[in-house]
């Protein structure tokens, strides 16, 4: 069946598959750079350069709209958003807890979208939360980490940022699995995740802002900060086995 209206949604996805490939192209193909350097960053110079590029995209068109958003729409408008985009994503969350095999975050996730979409007005509001349901954050990326697959060396994407091959082939893999942009013009998955972008970077201006003014070095805070967090995430599972700096710190 071919989606309604325009050109097919689906050319999102070659859009984003060409965005990696050229990414993982240039990283294959990039000098290392002189000096010493982090040996799980050995593209360090060409993550570099996308990530000055995303940083001007950041500093020059995000950050100004999301000043914008953020002066027009009251916080708890805005909260309100985050929380109806953070419902639409709870049916991903759920494959990947079964997929990690994880059945009492499966059905907490399955009860949240249930009960957040119906009384909580399509997910604008949480009462979930409030009946002790636990919000879960799994992905694709998450999945293959827990069934064993490396990371890989660490990768900026232009315009989505941090990532690792491991998180990259998870985020075209729920991509893929969120079931609307099959049916609707191609115009609606870009605004629906501009709107989302846009919507968390109004959210966290402060904390970003004061993030770039301590870091001494923003790349290596962003990347080790990320690595960190996604170690966490796909370790969650053995985190009252785990030492707490081992969980949380790396070197």
């Amino acid at each position: 069946m071919r989606p309604c209206g325009g050109d097919p949604a689906p050319r999102t996805r070659i859009a984003v598959l060409s965005v990696i490939a050229a990414a993982l192209t240039a990283g294959i193909s990039c000098a290392p750079i002189a000096g010493p350097r982090d040996p799980s960053d050995p593209w360090e110079r060409m993550n570099r350069g996308i990530f000055r590029f995303n940083e001007g995209l950041d500093r020059w068109v995000v950050e100004p709209a999301a000043k914008g958003m953020d002066f027009v729409l009251p916080d708890p408008v805005e909260r309100a958003i985050g929380k109806f985009f953070d419902n639409s994503s709870i049916p991903i969350h759920f494959a990947n807890a079964l997929l990690q095999f994880k059945p009492v975050s499966a059905v907490e996730d399955l009860a949240r979208f249930a009960i957040n979409s119906s009384i909580g007005i399509a997910g604008f509001f949480d009462p979930a939360s409030h009946l002790g349901l636990e919000a879960h954050r799994e992905d694709f990326g998450q999945t293959l980490g827990v069934w064993g697959v490396p990371p890989g060396p660490y990768l900026v994407l232009p315009v989505f940022g941090p990532s690792n091959p491991r998180d990259t082939v998870g985020l075209v893999a729920d991509s893929f699995s969120t079931v609307y942009p099959w049916f609707v013009p191609i115009y609606v998955p870009y605004a629906i995740w501009t709107g989302r972008m846009l919507n968390w970077r109004s959210l966290n201006l402060d904390e970003i802002a004061a993030e770039r003014e301590a870091a001494l070095d923003y790349y290596v805070a962003v990347r080790n900060a990320y690595m960190s967090y996604r170690e966490n995430q796909v370790r969650d599972q053995e985190e009252d086995e785990a030492d707490e700096d081992e969980l949380y710190y790396l070197d």
